[in-house]
């Protein structure tokens, strides 16, 4: 087992474009994204739901994924979740239990072209600061994603990865150097996320696809 997880928040997306259906939309972007995970070494991989979306979670992970499902789509759920599968919190919701992890990051489910590079700088400062966040690149705020050592420390303030912002979650923390920021990434939240696309980066075959009006890989 490697000493990290990254998982997958598939959370309810905010935005479809036009002329595509949103379910189809929804699974194209999370296939992605954990098909990107599935690529990375040094780390296992995970997928986060809640109840209700088990079914996205079931559509498009690899066989041997373990799928966590929490209360609610925020990056805290999930590392209470995980926290509990490595024994060290009490029950929050968490999925089914794996050997633990002392490491963890939860990675935006709406990246579908996120390199892996950018992933593994999140993870990076965790040898000497116990949270780092990512942030979204774009005018709107928010997050592409969070890593922290585990159990988290009890100054992380709850987290929504459509609105924080790494400023507000440094002012939390006791020390400024708490908290690394690491390189962002764009996510797919509105029309104008897709002219961050770039075409010749590999990957995102399922949701490049559907822009494309193939409505397959290929």
């Amino acid at each position: 087992m490697a000493r990290r997880v990254v998982v997958a928040l598939l959370a309810p997306v905010t935005w479809t474009p036009p002329g595509i259906d949103p379910v189809a939309w929804r699974t194209a972007l999370a296939e992605d994204v954990v098909d990107l995970l599935a690529t990375l070494n040094e780390v296992d991989t995970a997928v986060a739901v809640t109840p209700a979306d088990r079914w996205l979670a079931e559509a498009v992970i690899w066989p041997g994924t373990i799928v966590h499902e929490v209360p609610e789509p925020t990056p805290n759920a999930v590392l209470a979740a995980l926290s509990t599968a490595a024994g060290q919190a009490p029950t929050a919701g968490g999925g089914p239990p794996d050997d633990g992890h002392p490491q963890a990051a939860v990675i935006a489910g709406d990246a579908p072209d996120v390199p892996g590079l950018i992933v593994g700088k999140l993870l990076r400062p965790l040898t000497t600061r116990p949270v780092a966040l990512a942030p979204a690149e774009g005018a709107a705020p928010g997050l592409l994603g969070v890593a922290a050592r585990l159990p988290v420390p009890g100054w992380l303030p709850a987290l929504d990865l459509d609105t924080a912002v790494p400023a507000a979650v440094r002012s939390a923390a006791p020390r400024p150097g708490e908290l690394a920021v690491t390189p962002g990434w764009h996510r797919l939240r509105g029309p104008a996320d897709l002219a961050r696309l770039d075409p010749g980066l590999g990957g995102w075959e399922n949701t490049r696809a559907l822009l494309s009006g193939t409505g397959r890989p290929g």
